[in-house]
């Protein structure tokens, strides 16, 4: 990095059974995109192309998702139907169906923008700095902060209910005022809205949708059991969504017509070099444990894929999902483990930058791709 700038396994068996009574209907077609250079532009229809988008949660990497969305933004023939999200992600969705609801594309950007900054400010106020010894790493981190350190250290021996009895959480305050939460519930809210959140009971997937999106929704979401109190909606507790869906595909499979899913990774599937450290190890299982429910519902459109693509299916359809990825995980190999805990802004735009970049090499690699093919190989990839 550079050191110079600025300081549910029931899931899977539930979509094999119910994949088989769905229909999806494409909303793609062979349309190019305008911009991307000669050879496209003369294929280009201007035709606009949807796509569902797939949001993992990952702390203040989600400044990385809210790069990318900025840059989806930006394409004028490129529409959203439906947004599955789990933690950080969750609060990226939701505000981004709120900017757009309120405002259109400009609308979301701008909501976005609002919401990242709250939460520079509050890091800015806050007690958890990196120290001066973590600013000249270059990386972000907060090893070296006494703040963390210690906070690390009590969560390992204290649970929220004992040393946060009060059931304070600073997100709450910055999500309601990012968000008019009524505006999400109307029927002419732009997009479908799917967070996910993991029932502490059942230990089984739980996705807020329609009516049930509120505050306590995102919060229980992005609610890390050793930092936050369990959130109780309607007398059931959840953690964060991350554990049994991060994020989950089968909402938008099920309840969306545009078979293209674009997930926008945050928690890198691989690593080159095996932890040695006490945070790196941690943080490596954490990764490991938060992309697994995503590993098996790939499994599941593997499978049906193969069906659909050999014609082994007769009489009726299955649905034939298109998965593209954008994901830098070099990017993200390269930032310290404890980074995810950093909201300093000049962090968190540096991780926006990053996210737009990616998002228009993606782009400009393949957005002709949309509707037709996945731009990425399920079983290399994922299996």
């Amino acid at each position: 990095m550079n050191s110079g700038i600025c300081m549910q396994t029931s899931a899977d068996h539930e979509a094999l059974d119910k994949v088989e009574a769905m229909e999806i209907g494409s909303t793609g077609n062979a349309a190019g995109r305008p911009g991307l250079g000669a050879d496209h532009a003369a294929a280009s229809s201007n035709m606009v192309r949807t796509v569902n988008l797939a949001l993992q949660g990952g702390g203040a990497h989600g400044a990385f998702t809210w790069g990318v969305l900025d840059r989806l933004l930006e394409e004028e023939n490129l529409a959203f139907e439906g947004l599955s999200a789990t933690s950080a992600g969750a609060m990226n969705a939701a505000v981004f169906a709120y900017g757009l609801t309120v405002g259109g594309r400009e609308g979301a950007r701008k909501a976005l923008t609002d919401y990242w900054k709250r939460i520079g400010q509050m890091a800015t106020l806050g007690p958890l700095q990196p120290s001066l010894i973590d600013k000249m790493t270059g990386n972000y981190q907060l090893t070296w902060s006494p703040v963390f350190s210690a906070m690390n250290l009590l969560t390992r021996v204290l649970s929220p209910y004992e040393f946060n009895p009060a059931n304070l959480n600073p997100l709450r305050e910055i999500i309601e005022q990012s968000i008019d939460f009524e505006m999400l519930k109307r029927p002419d809210c732009p997009v479908k809205l799917f967070l996910s959140a993991t029932n502490v009971r059942t230990g089984k997937v739980k996705v807020f949708a329609g009516e049930e999106i509120s505050a306590a929704a995102v919060l229980a979401s992005a609610c890390i059991p050793t930092v936050f109190q369990a959130v109780e909606i309607d007398g059931e507790a959840y953690w964060d969504g991350g554990y049994m869906g991060n994020p989950a595909l089968f909402p938008l499979i099920y309840n969306c017509k545009a078979p293209d899913i674009v997930i926008v990774h945050i928690n890198p599937l691989i690593r080159k070099e095996v932890p040695r450290t006490a945070d790196e190890i941690s943080n490596r299982i954490d990764e490991i444990s938060f992309n697994s429910s995503l590993m098996r519902e790939m499994r599941a459109v593997s499978f049906v894929t193969r069906l659909v693509t050999q014609h082994r299916i007769v009489g009726e359809e299955l649905p034939h999902v298109l998965i593209h990825s954008i994901a830098d995980d070099a990017f993200m190999e390269s930032l310290s483990s404890t980074s995810k805990s950093n909201a300093d802004w000049c962090f968190l735009t540096y991780l926006r930058d990053q996210g737009r970049k990616c998002a228009g090499d993606w782009l400009a690699k393949n957005f002709v791709k949309i509707g037709l093919e996945s731009s990425v190989n399920i079983d290399t990839v994922y299996l």
